[in-house]
């Protein structure tokens, strides 16, 4: 077993018992076909998870019945899907524990969130000369946005280092956090290693030299609790297709007191509440940073997705997807001839790795042959590959419909590859 996972974590039956995986299995009716004449194991949960029958009714459910716009119309249908709509907020709401609805905005997904913090947040009070702080191990969506804003202002982009077990280096952190800081925006869980980041000694340490946070959770919260008010983050931004949502729909929680003062981050219909040529009044929170029609259809999605997750359990959902990780990564790290990238002693869902002699491209080309999907590439983490010097890694990812056997697909699926290229 690998040393850095603590022995008492080692896969049991104990932790499965409290779920019903093959149960769950029959609500994702994705994953009951064959690929090259096989039957499908997904394990690229990391860049988009599969949609529960639960999800899938909302959404069609809403189109059959309640099609209408929201927020706009007196007839039955727009008051339906307002309400389900709203509805859906006072969800999200409940799930990352805001204090109120007002903090809650709806966007196409995390990447749309950090732009609306760096041009409405932080763009107006950055000068040249100021700083923002990223990490190293960062998703392109949260370090192009930065980029371009410095670009914009002359701002300077000031980067947290990290270290070859893909843990941020936080020796320096101190010392990267100055009164020129304007932002820490650093993610939650490295979608290309599956670090979980100490983010809440971080918001800590930001805070008492009175920096805002913004935490990036795509990665995260389809895999642990997430309580916003604990954490003290002022923003966390999140997209639904990672938690067995619809594409397209995502969620920004602000403090209501920031989300206050910024200004919207576009104009259009619904943010406004009238309109002249000489002057625009603009809507309260959070309807001032949702302008035009948005995904109501997603909206509900996502409601539905985490109905879904609460009652299976969060806690018991992220425990078995624990439990899956260790006996991947103990199974592994025994095979002659593969590296894992990125062995953090906290990690979440995210399985990386290296076959020696062979491109992940072709890796991730003989693994769809066995029916086995994965994803190989840079991940959207350019900079992480660079750190290690690799071109890409091949990655497994898990979500809890996966099984032990599934583990076993991976673990043959490696061996099939050595076989090809030995």
């Amino acid at each position: 077993m690998d040393p850095r996972l603590r022995e008492d974590d080692k896969y049991s039956n104990e932790h499965s018992d409290m779920l019903d995986i093959q149960k769950i299995r029959q609500d994702f009716p994705i994953l009951h076909q064959q690929v090259n004449e096989r039957p499908l194991v997904y394990l690229d949960n990391a860049a988009s998870s599969q949609k529960p029958i639960q999800v899938i009714d909302a959404v069609a459910d809403y189109y059959r019945k309640d099609n209408a716009n929201v927020h706009r119309g007196v007839h039955r249908l727009s008051q339906r899907a307002t309400d389900a709509y709203e509805a859906s907020r006072s969800k999200v709401r409940n799930f990352v524990n805001a204090q109120s609805d007002k903090e809650i905005v709806f966007v196409r997904g995390a990447t749309e969130a950090v732009n609306l913090i760096a041009q409405s947040f932080v763009r107006p009070k950055l000068n040249a000369g100021d700083e923002i702080l990223i990490s190293h191990m960062e998703h392109h969506a949260n370090i192009v946005p930065w980029q371009m804003l410095c670009e914009q202002t002359g701002a300077k982009l000031n980067v947290i280092p990290m270290n070859l077990e893909g843990e941020l280096d936080l020796s320096t952190f101190d010392e990267l956090l100055t009164d020129k800081t304007k932002i820490l925006a650093v993610g939650h869980v490295s979608n290309a290693l599956g670090t979980i980041n100490p983010i809440k000694d971080m918001i800590a340490k930001a805070h008492a030299k009175d920096i805002p946070v913004l935490i990036d959770g795509a990665q995260a919260v389809p895999h642990m609790e997430v309580d916003v008010q604990d954490l003290d983050c002022d923003f966390y931004v999140f997209s639904g297709h990672k938690m067995f949502a619809p594409t397209g729909i995502g969620a920004l929680y602000g403090k209501q007191d920031l989300l206050e003062a910024m200004p919207p981050w576009q104009g259009g219909g619904d943010m406004i509440l009238s309109v002249s040529f000489e002057h625009t009044q603009y809507n309260e929170l959070p309807y001032k940073f949702e302008a035009g029609t948005p995904h109501i259809a997603g909206a509900i999605g996502l409601g539905a997705a985490i109905d879904y997750m609460q009652g299976l359990g969060i806690a018991n959902l992220a425990q078995y997807e624990h439990d899956l990780l260790v006996a991947a990564t103990e199974k592994v790290s025994a095979m002659d001839g593969v590296r894992i990238i990125g062995t953090a002693k906290e990690k979440a869902s995210v399985l990386s790795f290296m076959i020696e002699g062979v491109h992940p491209h072709d890796v991730g080309t003989i693994f769809d042959q066995q029916g086995v999907a994965i994803r190989t590439g840079h991940h959207c983490a350019q900079p992480v590959m660079q750190f290690f010097g690799i071109p890409a890694t091949a990655r497994a990812s898990f979500a809890f419909y996966n099984t032990m056997e599934e583990v076993d697909a991976l673990v043959m699926s490696i061996q099939k590859v050595q076989e090809l290229f030995a």
